[in-house]
């Protein structure tokens, strides 16, 4: 799981308007931030953005699927980051719509992961 340096610099020219982001490296690819969440990651210089339940069905439409990575047991899914469509490489303003969009699915999830961890500090 790379992200290749000209990879990552690809995707800091594509997503410029966007505003700032950060690639942070780890576990042999890289995160991707904005504003401090991680909207994407980097796999084998594979974009995978960020995606929930209100999200995921734009990315099954196009035939796109989860991030997965082996384990010593298989296999395992990510459902949380989808494969980025290939023409969005194509389409500067297209690939920012969705990096915009995967930031908004990232702010909403740490807003409600800071919720639950309030809520179990309270009980």
């Amino acid at each position: 799981m790379a992200a290749s340096k000209a990879f990552v610099e690809f995707l800091h020219d594509q997503l410029r308007s966007v505003g700032p982001i950060a690639v942070r490296r780890m576990f042999g690819g890289a995160g991707v931030y904005a504003d401090g969440v991680m909207f994407a990651l980097i796999a084998d210089d594979t974009l995978y953005f960020k995606a929930d339940e209100a999200t995921r069905a734009e990315f099954a439409a196009e035939g796109l699927e989860a991030f997965t990575y082996a384990t010593k047991n298989g296999r395992n899914s990510l459902t949380s980051f989808w494969r980025a469509p290939e023409r969005l490489f194509d389409d500067a303003d297209e690939m920012q719509a969705w990096a915009r969009t995967a930031i908004g699915v990232a702010r909403r999830a740490a807003r409600a992961g800071g919720k639950r961890a309030r809520k179990k500090a309270a009980s």
